[in-house]
């Protein structure tokens, strides 16, 4: 058995950015177009079970710390 978690919110953005260059004509498929490329990768090497965990907007006291923590300022909309 080969389990594998992924931290779901970190993968799409990742595979937003780093698949603009190859897919620039289909930008606002980018994230998800990478995200199931490296999900079939993964069951290509063998992986019998693949969880996904995301994140969601929690106040912390890092909010009251940090202005910008976490407020998505700067994210292009797409995201």
């Amino acid at each position: 058995m080969i389990i594998h978690l992924v931290d779901g919110t970190y993968e799409l953005y990742r595979q937003f950015y780093g698949q603009l260059g190859r897919h620039t004509e289909e930008r606002e498929n980018a994230g998800v177009i990478g995200v199931l490329s490296s999900t079939l990768q993964l069951i290509e090497d063998g992986a019998t079970h693949i969880g996904v965990a995301t994140d969601h907007v929690i106040e912390s006291f890092r909010n009251d710390l940090w202005a910008g923590y976490k407020t998505s300022e700067g994210m292009e909309p797409e995201i």
